[in-house]
């Protein structure tokens, strides 16, 4: 059996050295490939496949990359399995991609690419994969992690729990007197204790640690 496989990602030279790698297996044919979320949506629309493998950080128009891709993925084709390239590094976000029911493997850009095929391999099987970095990033999730929270000073705490919560930065600095810029100082401040870098890799890590209950 060949299986077929939908590739996405925005640049060029990985996506061509991706599909040469994969194409190296008689099991497996790129048969589409796309550059971005709203094209991947469109081409998934119009292509019968087993399999897609996407970089997790796609610039968009419309349709939104990372969790949100995934999870539209899965809600829209929730038999298609999706093996996940990326050169993220942060073990709450990387925890939660793999947690996701369509996601059956994660690939670090850092790691040897030979890592992919097997990846792949496992995922057309039904098994769940993850390169070695990826692995070794969620091992630390309960060490590492927990460290980085309990270096936040009360009062950025404070910002961050009711910023997982869900409140913008005026509310939080309506809610606890503060000017909007200390607020938005706090949690910037915050965030790079934590090592994330943006609010979604930070809605991630809230939620691996409970940072909003």
């Amino acid at each position: 059996m060949v299986f077929h496989i939908v590739l996405a990602d925005d640049h060029p030279i990985v996506s061509s050295g991706v599909r040469a790698l994969l194409e190296q297996s008689p099991g497996f044919r790129v048969v589409a490939e796309a550059t971005s979320p709203d094209e991947l949506l469109r081409v998934l629309d119009a292509t019968a496949c087993q399999l897609v493998v996407t970089d997790f950080n796609m610039p968009g128009e419309q349709a939104a990359d990372g969790l949100s891709l995934l999870q539209l993925i899965g809600r829209r084709w929730p038999a298609l399995n999706v093996v996940v390239l990326t050169q993220l590094a942060n073990p709450g976000v990387l925890s939660n991609i793999a947690r996701l029911p369509n996601v059956r493997g994660v690939v670090s850009k850092s790691d040897a690419m030979k890592e992919l095929p097997t990846a792949v391999t496992a995922a057309t099987a039904g098994r769940s994969y993850l390169s070695a970095s990826v692995r070794k990033q969620i091992e630390s999730v309960q060490g590492e992690s927990q460290d980085a929270t309990t270096a936040l000073s009360k009062r950025e705490a404070e910002v961050m729990r009711l910023f997982a919560l869900g409140h913008t930065v005026s509310e939080i600095a309506r809610q606890l007197n503060r000017s909007v810029k200390t607020v938005s100082s706090q949690k910037v401040e915050a965030m790079r204790k934590l090592g994330v870098k943006s609010d979604l890799e930070f809605y991630a890590y809230a939620r691996e640690h409970g940072l909003g209950a």
